[in-house]
């Protein structure tokens, strides 16, 4: 196993691609702290899964964009495990408007969760990361961080400035052995997208990208989050790492 003793932090691990990344994370070895703000019984269903699996886990509510809560959340994670060694910053939200009709409110909300809430648990672990000389932060990003989308302004600014934060995040904290990395998916087949009503034309626009011609699942991504959490990735940091079926080629 890949972090056989290693301990994890996941936000947004309830549900897709936080999911995923914890339960991979689980059968690599490491004990999960994941969070949740609103799918409590999702969160306590993976929290059992992993349990079952004879690792420890810790589902905690709380709302990413609060540095408040990120404080609290971290503190309980080290408590119950005695240890961190992971973060896989994950939790995020798209709320959709061009720019033309899009309200401060709708703005303000996608940066300080998507944004913001990616510094608030990254403040509380680096310290705990830099003192160790050790940790593996992992941040997801997405395709629309780099390209940008019509109508997600907020969405991919907010994506985009995970990018450059990754990078200069990475400068800081290697000369104390702390790996950090984003990985940038394409479309993936998330709840979100099974349920939307818009779904088939979704998928068609991004077969219309894509070079593999498939959707991508969460669990595409959970098998990278496991390798860059592990010392196989020992000498990657700062990267921005696609997976999308060559949907951004």
């Amino acid at each position: 196993m890949l972090l056989a003793g290693k301990n994890s932090l996941v936000t947004g691990g309830s549900q897709g691609i936080g999911a995923a990344a914890a339960l991979e994370l689980a059968r690599e070895g490491a004990n999960i702290c994941l969070t949740y703000r609103k799918h409590e019984a999702e969160a306590r269903k993976y929290a059992e899964e992993i349990e079952q699996m004879g690792r420890k886990a810790l589902a905690l509510q709380c709302d990413i964009a609060s540095f408040a809560d990120a404080e609290r959340v971290v503190k309980a994670a080290i408590e119950a495990f005695g240890s961190l060694e992971i973060l896989v910053n994950n939790a995020g939200m798209n709320w959709d408007g061009v720019s033309w009709k899009m309200s401060e409110e709708q703005w303000d909300r996608v940066l300080e969760v998507n944004l913001k809430g990616y510094f608030n648990f990254t403040r509380q672990v680096a310290p705990v990361f830099k003192d160790q000389k050790y940790g593996k932060i992992i941040n997801i990003t997405s395709i629309n961080g780099l390209r940008g989308k019509f109508g997600q302004t907020n969405y991919s600014a907010s994506k985009a400035g995970i990018i450059g934060f990754t990078k200069a995040l990475a400068k800081e904290l290697g000369a104390f052995g702390v790996n950090v990395n984003a990985v940038a998916p394409g479309l993936i087949e998330t709840a979100m997208l099974k349920e939307s009503e818009a779904r088939d034309k979704i998928i068609d626009l991004a077969m219309g990208e894509s070079a593999l011609k498939r959707v991508g699942q969460p669990e595409d991504l959970a098998n990278l989050v496991a390798f860059l959490a592990s010392d196989k990735a020992r000498h990657i940091t700062g990267e921005v790492i696609k997976i999308d079926g060559g949907q951004y080629i």
